[in-house]
C-alpha cells in the first residue's frame, strides 16, 4: 500500500511544472491573521501573506476551499518550504489579460493613479501602464487633476513584455464611442435635411453645430447672403439654430450646413429688381481703400469705386466722402446676377461738371482759368465747375523751341486765357490751346512765300549734316549738307557760320510740323510760279509776318504746276530755253 502512494506522489512532482514562474492552481487550507495557506499538490503547505489576497477595495478574496491561482518562486527555499506568490501570479494574468486585449483591441478597465511626465500612471489589476497626455481625451485637457483617482475604459496600444512598458489610450475608446454615435446620426439624415443644432465653437472661417453626435461645419459663406467679417456677429457658443445639410461625406464623417439656405436667394431676379441707370438709396456698410460697399436690400450688397464717387477726383480717399451707416443714394451702373456683384455709382446721382461745360461751352469760344499743374507735356487749366482742362505743348506756341520756352516762363496759380479746341463729356477731357489766340506766323509766310519761292534768312544753328535759317520772326527752315551744292558738302560748318546770310529756295514744307526745307543748289533754277523778288523785298517779307500775313495766295494755274524737284526744275528750264531758239528761227 505504501508503495502505491509513493507512486503516485512522485507522479504529481513529475506532471507538475517545477519552474520557477510557472503558474499552477493552489486550495486554500486555511486562513489566519497574517497568512493564507494553500496546498499546491507540492512536498508542504505554502504559507502566503493575507495582503496578496486583498483586492482594490482591501476586500479578502479568498476562503477554505477556494482555488487560486499561484506563482512559483522558489522551489526549495532552504527550510523545507516552496515558496508561492498570489501577487506575482495576479500580475502575470493581468500580462496576460492586456496582451490578449492589445491583440483583440478590447477594451480594459483601469485607475488613472498618479501623473508621471507627459503624461499618467494606470493601474490595471496590479499592473502599471503609461497613458500619454495626448491620449487622454480628444481635445486638451485643461485640469489634468480631474482624472487622478477615477476609473476608465482604455485600449492597450502598446505592450513589450521584455522591458515591462505597457501603453494604453483612453481618446481611443472615446473616437471608437464618437465613430458609433456619428454612424447612427448619419444614417438620420441626408442632403437637404433641415436639422437643429447647437453652436460648439466658433472660428474665424465659421462655425461647428453639433449635431447630435456628429460635428458638421457651418462655413462663413453660407451663414448669410450678406457680407459678414466673423461668425460672432450673427451667432454665439450655445445657440440652438436650425440649418440645412448642404453635403455628406459618409466616409470622413463630414457635413457642410448652411444658415443662409432657409431663406430664398436675393440675387434672384436682381437684374428686374434693379435696372441699370436706376436710382436707389442704400445704406453704407464697409469702407476700402478701392472704395466703399452699399446695402441696398438684406443680403445685398454693391460696390461704389473710387472712380465712381466724384467727377473731378479720380483717386478721392472714401473715408473723406462718406462714412460707415451713413444712407447714400446710388445709380446701378451694373449688374451680375452669375457672379453675384452689382457696380454702383454716387457722382451719377449728382450733375456731371462735363456736360454743364459742354451745354455753357463751345468749340473756339475763350476761357479764362487758373494753372492748377504744370507737366512736361502741357498745362492743366481749372475751369468752371472744378474741372480741368489741359493745353497740349502742341498748343502752346507755334513752334516746339517756342513751346518749351513758354512752358518754363509759367507757374501754378497763373491765370491764363485760353481756346477750346475739344470737348469729350464721355471721356472727361478738354482740350484747350494758347497759340490759337494768335495768328499762325507760318501760314502769313507760306501765302507769301510758297514752294518754289527764293528766300533770304540768317543762320542761327549749324552741325555737321544741316543748317537751321531763319527766314522771319518764329520761321525757320532747314537746309541740310547734301542741298548746299552741286559738289559733295561733307560738312556743313566748312561753308557756313552763324550769323551767315543765305539765300535758297524752298522745296518743302509741313504745316502741321512748321517743317520748311531748302535747297541751295535749286536756286539758280527759274521759278516756273512767281517772279523773283529782290532780295531786299524778300527779307522784309520774311522778317515781318504781320506783312506778309496780309498777302493773298495766288489761285491761278501758275501755283498748281509749280514743280517740287531739282529735275523738274531742270527740265523747265530746257523747254525755256527751246522756246526761244523756235522762236529766234
Amino acid at each position: 500500500m505504501g508503495d502505491i502512494f509513493a507512486q503516485l506522489f512522485e507522479k504529481s512532482l513529475t506532471d507538475a511544472p517545477m519552474l520557477p514562474g510557472a503558474i499552477i492552481t493552489a486550495t486554500v487550507e486555511r486562513v489566519e491573521d497574517k497568512y493564507i495557506v494553500v496546498d499546491a499538490g507540492l512536498k508542504s503547505e505554502s504559507y502566503i501573506a493575507i495582503e496578496q489576497f486583498y483586492d482594490e477595495n482591501g476586500k479578502l478574496e479568498a476562503k477554505v476551499g477556494d482555488e487560486v491561482k499561484v506563482a512559483l518562486e522558489v522551489m526549495e527555499d532552504g527550510f523545507g518550504s516552496t515558496r508561492l506568490s498570489r501577487e506575482r501570479a495576479k500580475r502575470l494574468e493581468s500580462w496576460s489579460q492586456l496582451e490578449s486585449a492589445y491583440e483583440s483591441r478590447e477594451t480594459i478597465r483601469g485607475v488613472i493613479v498618479g501623473r508621471v511626465k507627459g503624461g499618467f500612471t494606470v493601474e490595471i489589476n496590479k499592473v502599471r501602464a503609461f497613458l500619454p497626455g495626448s491620449l487622454v481625451d480628444v481635445k486638451p485637457i485643461r485640469d489634468p487633476e480631474a482624472f487622478e483617482g477615477k476609473e476608465f475604459e482604455f485600449k492597450v496600444i502598446k505592450v513589450d513584455a521584455k522591458r515591462n512598458n505597457i501603453v494604453v489610450s483612453r481618446r481611443a475608446v472615446l473616437e471608437a464611442e464618437s465613430n458609433v454615435e456619428r454612424a447612427a446620426v448619419l444614417e438620420n439624415i441626408n442632403e437637404g435635411d433641415e436639422v437643429k443644432g447647437i453652436v460648439k465653437n466658433l472660428t474665424d472661417y465659421g462655425a461647428f453645430i453639433d449635431l447630435g453626435g456628429v460635428d458638421g461645419l457651418l462655413h462663413i459663406t453660407d451663414m448669410s447672403w450678406k457680407r459678414i467679417k466673423h461668425p460672432g456677429e450673427i451667432l454665439n457658443i450655445g445657440d440652438e439654430i436650425k440649418v440645412r445639410v448642404l453635403k455628406i461625406d459618409r466616409e470622413n464623417v463630414r457635413v457642410s450646413l448652411g444658415l443662409k439656405q432657409l431663406g430664398g436667394d436675393p440675387w434672384q431676379d436682381i437684374s428686374q429688381r434693379y435696372p441699370v441707370n436706376a436710382r436707389i438709396t442704400g445704406r453704407v456698410t464697409n469702407i476700402t481703400d478701392y472704395g466703399c460697399f452699399v446695402e441696398i436690400e438684406e443680403g445685398i450688397e454693391g460696390l461704389v469705386h473710387v472712380s465712381e464717387m466724384d467727377w473731378t477726383n479720380k483717386n478721392v480717399n472714401p473715408n473723406k466722402v462718406i462714412h460707415l451707416g451713413q444712407e447714400v443714394e446710388v445709380m446701378v451702373l451694373d449688374v451680375d446676377a452669375e457672379r453675384r456683384r452689382i457696380s454702383l455709382g454716387v457722382k451719377q446721382c449728382a450733375s456731371n461738371p462735363w456736360a454743364a461745360f459742354a451745354g455753357n461751352h463751345e468749340k473756339n469760344q475763350q476761357v479764362k482759368g487758373k494753372i492748377k499743374s504744370i507737366t512736361d507735356f502741357g498745362i492743366f487749366l481749372e475751369l468752371d465747375g472744378g474741372i480741368d482742362g489741359l493745353i497740349y505743348l502742341s498748343d502752346i506756341a507755334w513752334s516746339e523751341t517756342e513751346a518749351q520756352e513758354t512752358l518754363r516762363k509759367y507757374q501754378k496759380g497763373d491765370e491764363l486765357e485760353a481756346i477750346i479746341l475739344a470737348i469729350d463729356v464721355e471721356r472727361e477731357r478738354i482740350a484747350l490751346g494758347l497759340k490759337q489766340l494768335g495768328e499762325d506766323p507760318l501760314a502769313s509766310f507760306l501765302e507769301a512765300n510758297d514752294k518754289g519761292a527764293m528766300v533770304t534768312g540768317q543762320v542761327v544753328e549749324i552741325d555737321q549734316k544741316q543748317v537751321v535759317i531763319e527766314l522771319g520772326e518764329g520761321i525757320r527752315g532747314t537746309l541740310r549738307a547734301s542741298e548746299i551744292s552741286a559738289e559733295k558738302v561733307e560738312d556743313a560748318r566748312t561753308r557756313f557760320q552763324v550769323g551767315d546770310t543765305v539765300e535758297a529756295r524752298i522745296v518743302g514744307t509741313d504745316r502741321k510740323t512748321h517743317a520748311i526745307t531748302l535747297s541751295m543748289k535749286a536756286k539758280d533754277a527759274k521759278a516756273p510760279v512767281k517772279k523773283a523778288t529782290t532780295k531786299a523785298t524778300r527779307s522784309e517779307a520774311a522778317s515781318t509776318p504781320a506783312a506778309t500775313g496780309r498777302k493773298k495766295k495766288s489761285a491761278t494755274s501758275e501755283t498748281s504746276s509749280i514743280k517740287t524737284t531739282l529735275g523738274d526744275l531742270f527740265k523747265d528750264h530746257m523747254n525755256s530755253g527751246d522756246e526761244k531758239d523756235a522762236e529766234s528761227k
